[in-house]
């Protein structure tokens, strides 16, 4: 019988490995290569570009497949609201070393961004806004637990991987067959920095209840932002300037408070 470990590898993680390319160039933005050991030593790998000198900064935890080249749209538009991003890929995506990725390696890997711009870039927490999208949104909760940040966003996020095989399977714990678990549900109860929870109200990989039930679970201050017609993966699409606008106005607020 597959280990529990083995059979998250198919069905709760898809990284890509790298495609050597001059993304710099390719993409127009400036891209800076950063190497940064995980809080267990792997060594990762990362892009930081920044807008300004004070702006807020993105700790931005991915989702579960592809690697951050496949977050460079995206990325764009971010550094367009003036808003500086820290975009780094878990153990076995994109360059980062490790074979496996683990739901304990990927808390480790987000630990060692954070310990990577507080203690080598030198930046403030209280200039650092944690950013993590559907499983990374898990990620992002749990940084929030262990280091501080001025605000927190989850976006498509879901209360743990258990409600969302109970919700495709019938309520059958086929969440048992695997290791990770991810509770979110477990976490933003705790934690006391702003929150600002956004989903799609046309999400087809995890539905609009999940994440409403993140957003009742989280202690206040917290606001929960819905984008009509969004799915799980175009978002930042679909949402356009005025999601782009929340994200800079929550960030900014979060910030100052």
């Amino acid at each position: 019988m597959l280990s529990r470990s083995i059979l998250d590898q198919f069905f709760v993680f898809h990284p890509e490995r790298w495609h050597d390319k001059d993304w710099r160039a390719a993409s127009g933005l400036p891209l800076e290569d950063v190497w940064f050991p995980a809080a267990d030593g792997t060594k990762l790998f990362g892009w930081y570009v920044e807008a300004q000198a004070e702006s807020p900064v993105l700790i931005w935890c991915h989702g579960n497949a592809g690697n951050i080249v496949n977050r460079l749209d995206n990325l764009r538009l971010l550094l367009g609201q003036d808003l500086s991003v820290f975009l780094f890929d878990y153990r076995g995506y994109g360059k980062s070393q490790g074979r496996r990725p683990s739901e304990e390696g990927l808390y480790l890997d987000a630990m060692g961004a954070h310990d990577y711009l507080t203690r080598v870039r030198m930046i403030r927490p209280d200039r650092l806004i944690i950013f993590g999208r559907s499983l990374g949104a898990a990620v992002a909760a749990d940084l929030a637990m262990h280091k501080p940040a001025a605000g927190l966003i989850l976006e498509s996020s879901f209360p743990s991987i258990e409600a969302v095989a109970k919700f495709y399977y019938g309520g059958l714990p086929v969440h048992w067959l695997l290791g990770a678990e991810f509770r979110v549900i477990d976490r933003v109860p705790a934690l006391s920095l702003p929150k600002l929870i956004i989903h799609g109200d046309q999400d087809d990989i995890i539905p609009l209840e999940l994440g409403r039930q993140v957003f009742e679970a989280a202690k206040p201050p917290k606001s929960f932002h819905l984008i009509p017609g969004a799915r799980h993966n175009n978002t930042h699409q679909v949402g356009g300037a005025p999601y782009l606008q929340l994200l800079t106005d929550f960030a900014v607020r979060a910030m100052r408070s």
